[in-house]
């Protein structure tokens, strides 16, 4: 059921609801309200949510971004050293001084 669907059911069940006797008119317009907003406040949080999933999807792409260019840096300041050191003099990662 979409958006329409149930805003037009619940207005019909309300219109509905008028022609009851009083007591049960009574409780149960006041079960359609609170249902209309709990309705509402459900759509605000589902709202919500999209943003901050949409706010993280970006914010990932950023970072993946950024680690690429991280990486690619890495990658160019390597073959740099090794350029600058001949390639068979630079120290071993098991080396210490």
């Amino acid at each position: 059921m979409n958006e329409q669907d149930f805003t037009a059911k619940l207005t019909d069940l309300m219109q509905q609801l008028d022609g009851l006797p009083s007591p049960a008119r009574e409780q149960l317009q006041a079960l359609a309200h609170d249902t209309r907003d709990r309705h509402s406040r459900m759509k605000k949080t589902v709202n919500e949510l999209q943003e901050a999933l949409d706010y993280l999807r970006l914010s990932v792409k950023y970072l993946v971004f950024d680690l690429e260019a991280t990486r690619r840096e890495n990658q160019y300041l390597r073959k740099m050293l090794e350029n600058k050191h001949g390639g068979n003099d630079r120290p071993r990662e098991d080396e210490h001084d």
